[in-house]
């Protein structure tokens, strides 16, 4: 198989879908690999690593996608590179379809096979490919979330662990997932007084099981979210629903009850966001100010260090795209049925249910994908 990688184009995005060590495997399967010129070096990779695996290097976009029979990517296709999209081709990257009905409507137009990271799944229920990235982003969310806090970006003004004699940034994460923990894990560690909230009793036992008083846990219920975020600092958003778009935990009339400067770290912008008021920003322009609240909605988070995030990224979707490779997308997915979970389009049909409820369109079964 042909497997192409363009440079990214979302704004401030560094990091690429395929490594060098990940290219290396490839080949040694017997795959070609097309690396559009100076994709890897915003990650720190040259060229020159990608050719030493064996890799060729093409010099536009335009020409990997012509080329390739699997285009890998990090980031959902730009309106430019969805354009570029074939009958018959693989798309396998992050989607995040749920809150993007141009998006969707273009992969089904083009007739490519696309597959998202996002909701690839694993035995115990995890969602593998997503889970390192959601490991960077929680981890850089208080880090964010604290410089949004400075008042020179108009936050309160606040340091987050505080000095002696004064008292620390208070922290409540809305969440208790892989995103929630490395956040809650940070800031505890920063020095804030933090606080989970979550809806799994199973989970929130865990967490404390596990972190021995690190942090505290709360039910998230809409009482208690309002009431614990009143008196909050800083509050991340870390709520997921695998594939669909994010909850609305907060509105914006209860804006006025938060502390004037607080910060919103909404790492579940690439849903649509779990604040009302969230809308996506770039690392360039990152925060605003709604309500005399800073909002911090980066939608690529994991790119502000593209390098751990591209090491991280593809040494869990390298077996996923060999296996693609090897058998092709419906021998791979009818042996895997974690990957075929990442089936979202294909053939101009959608194939994920939360998609379709999203959008309001009709879906076929992944399986019946496989019969088309």
């Amino acid at each position: 198989m042909k497997i192409g990688c363009p440079t990214e184009i979302k704004p401030q995005e560094f990091r690429v879908g395929i490594t060098p060590n990940a290219a290396q495997e490839a080949v040694a399967h017997g795959h070609t690999v097309l690396i559009q010129a100076g994709a890897g070096v915003g990650a720190g990779f040259e060229d020159t690593a990608y050719t030493a695996a064996g890799a060729q290097i093409v010099g536009t976009a335009e020409e990997v996608f012509a080329a390739a029979d699997m285009i890998v990517k990090v980031k959902e296709p730009q309106a430019i590179e969805r354009k570029m999209l074939r009958e018959g081709q693989i798309l396998f990257t992050y989607l995040h379809l749920a809150p993007d009905p141009d998006q969707t409507r273009d992969l089904m137009a083009s007739g490519a096979t696309c597959i998202a990271y996002e909701t690839v799944t694993d035995r115990s229920g995890g969602l593998p490919l997503l889970a390192p990235m959601s490991e960077v982003a929680g981890r850089l969310a208080p880090q964010v979330g604290a410089w949004t806090l400075q008042k020179a970006n108009g936050g309160r003004g606040v340091l987050l662990g505080g000095v002696p004699g004064v008292s620390p940034a208070r922290v409540v994460v809305i969440g208790g997932g892989v995103v929630g923990t490395h956040a809650a894990r940070v800031a505890a560690g920063m020095g804030a007084d933090v606080t989970v909230l979550d809806r799994s009793l199973p989970r929130m036992r865990y967490l404390d099981d596990a972190f021995a008083g690190v942090f505290k846990t709360s039910y998230a219920s809409a009482g208690n979210t309002i009431e614990l975020a009143r008196s909050a600092d800083m509050i991340i958003g870390a709520v997921l629903v695998p594939g669909a778009a994010a909850p609305k935990l907060l509105s914006r009339a209860q804006l006025s009850e938060l502390k004037p400067g607080a910060a919103l770290v909404d790492v579940a912008i690439d849903q649509g966001g779990c604040f009302e008021t969230s809308k996506a920003t770039t690392h360039q322009d990152p925060i605003y100010d709604v309500d005399g609240i800073m909002h911090y909605c980066v939608a690529n988070m994991p790119g502000a260090v593209a390098r751990t995030s591209t090491l991280a990224l593809g040494n869990a979707t390298m077996p996923f795209m060999l296996a693609l490779a090897d058998k092709g997308w419906k021998q791979a997915c009818a042996d895997d049925p974690h990957l075929l979970a990442g089936l979202n389009v294909h053939a101009g049909k959608l194939t994920y249910a939360a998609v379709g409820e999203a959008l309001g369109l009709d879906v076929i079964t992944p399986g019946d994908a496989l019969k088309l």
